[in-house]
């Protein structure tokens, strides 16, 4: 049951607020060249303090309870972009330990053997030697690589620029610069698609998140309703089930994705979609543009004082 301070602070029914975490992965062991991504061992506490403090719902369970004025206090709902192999290997037994539903979005074009473009840049900072790594040939500058700290400042300055390249662009640039890092072109970084179907039958909600990941405000909108489209129906093909629920690439609303994109979605038949807007959902928050909050913080106090100053901010 949800500690009796949350549940003062998002109480039940009709004026309830509905948190909605994202996470991306969650690592084996902590990787310095990756540190807001959590290791086991962080999501482990996580977990436990997301357990003791809200009512856990599935995303598709908790858009049904908010319509219906039904939402348990402190209700909140975990959900993992792009898919991940740590989201079943290591997040889901976490979660599954702590009876903890979640939803994962997939991005198909990466299952079975894929890497996704911002992975293929981390990737070829990780590989390439100490240096002068020179991208500008690419409009992407010149680093200077020496040590972990280095090598992190290269790869956040490329990333906020290649996010908005044309994505056939992007997704071109991001495979040359990790092809001259020789950074393999195969890689076990995504789920497989059957370890996506065991995900399903061990009680994940599974949700659609595009089939390559473009930014979709960048796309003409017949593209950007094609992408949409072939992410939910390659999922229900490998599921043989319908997909009810949708996270937009990036997502941060005006600028990634707009109310025409949440018309699509509608059209499409899904019964809501997340953004990446940093809040907590109160009742009056569009169920096609529904706020999530990344968890960032590494210690247990301040994560949990987070989560409680969220919720105390969006308690109008």
């Amino acid at each position: 049951m949800p500690s009796l301070l949350f549940r003062a602070i998002s109480p039940a029914g009709a004026s309830a607020k509905l948190s909605i975490f994202i996470f991306h992965r969650v690592l084996p062991v902590a990787d310095p060249l990756l540190p807001f991504e959590p290791s086991a061992e962080e999501f482990a506490w996580m977990a436990r303090l997301i357990a003791g403090n809200f009512h856990v719902l599935s995303l598709g369970e908790a858009v049904r309870r908010r319509q219906a004025g039904t939402l348990p206090a402190a209700a909140a709902v975990i959900t993992f972009d792009d898919g991940y192999a740590d989201n079943f290997e290591v997040a889901w037994p976490i979660l599954a330990a702590h009876g903890l539903p979640a939803t994962f979005f997939i991005a198909t074009a990466f299952l079975d053997g894929g890497r996704m473009w911002n992975d293929e840049v981390i990737e070829a900072f990780r590989k390439v030697s100490p240096g002068e790594l020179d991208l500008r040939q690419f409009d992407l500058g010149s680093h200077a690589l020496s040590d972990t700290a280095s090598r992190i400042r290269g790869y956040e300055a490329v990333l906020g620029k290649l996010k908005y390249f044309e994505h056939h662009q992007r997704a071109a640039v991001a495979r040359e610069i990790g092809r001259q890092a020789a950074v393999p072109e195969h890689s076990e970084l995504m789920m497989s698609r059957g370890q996506l179907r065991k995900l399903r039958a061990a009680g994940a909600e599974i949700g659609a998140h595009t089939h390559t990941h473009p930014i979709l405000e960048g796309l003409p909108d017949e593209q950007a309703f094609a992408e949409i489209a072939a992410g939910k129906l390659e999922v229900e093909a490998i599921l043989g089930e319908t997909v009810s629920v949708f996270a937009y690439p990036n997502g941060v609303p005006g600028r990634d994705c707009s109310a025409r994109h949440g018309k699509m979605v509608e059209k499409l038949g899904f019964s809501a979609a997340v953004s990446t807007q940093p809040r907590f959902a109160n009742s009056q928050a569009d169920r096609f543009h529904l706020p999530r909050f990344t968890p960032w913080d590494r210690t247990p106090g301040r994560f949990a004082a987070r989560c409680l100053l969220q919720l105390w901010n969006s308690r109008a």
